[in-house]
């Protein structure tokens, strides 16, 4: 496994981040599989296990959520690495999501919020820091200042060794690192941004203003949601009742079709799988890819895919049948 450098931090990564989306308890104890949970994530011991798979692997890039099923994802998480592993032979990131109604109403404003948020991380991991702290995704209902003077204070707590950003626009990112900067604060060090071969929509703005100022593209969906590792007529259970997967794809099933074969018949020619290719292409863009796994041939897709190397005429070919896409997923939301 190689390691690099993330951005502008002194944290030493694998290529590959792995995303724990896949990991913690699938239903609530009354059997229903409500918001924030899946049905097809798994158990703690597979779950341990898939972790313990890639720690072998020399995977020490993690990557959690407390939105993640209900909180269990980082209690397992945490768990797990605290048993197979010391603290600092990994990095661990988590991310926090925009203040709710209720937290509104009752008067708690962004810089105690941010605050709040990460102890109760830290508590369901059960660690004393996390070496990224991440906004999942822009609040556009709190003051960018509250919220940033929050993730500021949680650095000089000693609660995150670094701050990141997830599922915004480019001029967000922008002035919030501008805000930053005018503080004397330490910036954005990563931008987890939805990015693969069949959305490049980041392309546009994000990604250049990162790679000028030497922030870390991680880019999530690195599959597509298993779409970009299978051919167009196989499915899988997540393809079939991920319905946000699907608000985000299946509007252009037919425009990502053409790209699909093309990875698959890219990955016949080189006779490796369609995840690696998939993942190579990523690599080839100077990224760090979050990439999920509830299985051990998982990590072995991910692992070969750092000795695939893709040509320039590869690339083209993989790229040059995109289609513009309209703007879907998350940043709709904001």
């Amino acid at each position: 496994m190689e390691y690099i450098r993330l951005g502008n931090s002194d944290l030493s990564v694998s290529r590959f981040c792995l995303g724990c989306m896949g990991f913690g308890e699938a239903a609530a104890n009354d059997g229903r599989v409500a918001a924030g949970r899946h049905s097809w994530t798994l158990g703690y011991e597979d779950s341990k296990e898939i972790i313990r798979y890639a720690l072998k692997k020399g995977i020490n890039f993690f990557d959690a959520a407390a939105a993640y099923s209900a909180g269990t994802c980082e209690e397992y998480v945490g768990r797990i690495l605290r048993e197979e592993t010391n603290r600092d032979q990994f990095v661990i990131t988590t991310k926090f999501m925009p203040r709710t109604q209720e937290e509104k109403e009752a008067g708690i404003n962004g810089h105690d919020f941010v605050l709040k948020r990460l102890d109760e991380s830290l508590i369901r991991l059960n660690m004393d820091y996390v070496d990224l702290y991440v906004m999942h995704m822009w609040d556009s209902h709190t003051p960018m200042e509250e919220i940033l003077e929050g993730l500021h204070d949680a650095i000089v707590q000693g609660k995150t060794r670094y701050i990141g950003m997830s599922n915004c626009y480019a001029y967000q990112m922008a002035e919030a690192n501008a805000y930053l900067k005018a503080k004397s604060y330490p910036p954005f060090i990563t931008m987890q941004g939805h990015y693969n071969l069949l959305y490049r929509e980041e392309e546009r703005e994000m990604n250049r203003y990162c790679r000028e100022r030497g922030i870390a593209l991680t880019p999530y969906s690195a599959l597509a949601s298993g779409r970009l590792a299978r051919k167009p007529d196989e499915t899988s259970k997540r393809m079939q009742e991920d319905r946000f997967a699907m608000s985000k794809y299946d509007k252009t099933v037919d425009l990502d079709r053409v790209i699909i074969e093309r990875v698959t018949d890219l990955a016949e020619k080189k006779n490796v799988t369609m995840t690696e290719i998939s993942l190579a292409w990523l690599l080839a863009k100077g990224t760090v890819p979050v990439v999920g796994a509830t299985k051990k041939h998982h990590i072995d897709g991910l692992v070969n895919a750092g000795n695939v190397i893709l040509s320039e005429e590869e690339i083209q070919y993989l790229e040059e049948v995109y289609t513009a896409h309209p703007v879907t997923g998350t940043l709709l939301m904001i």
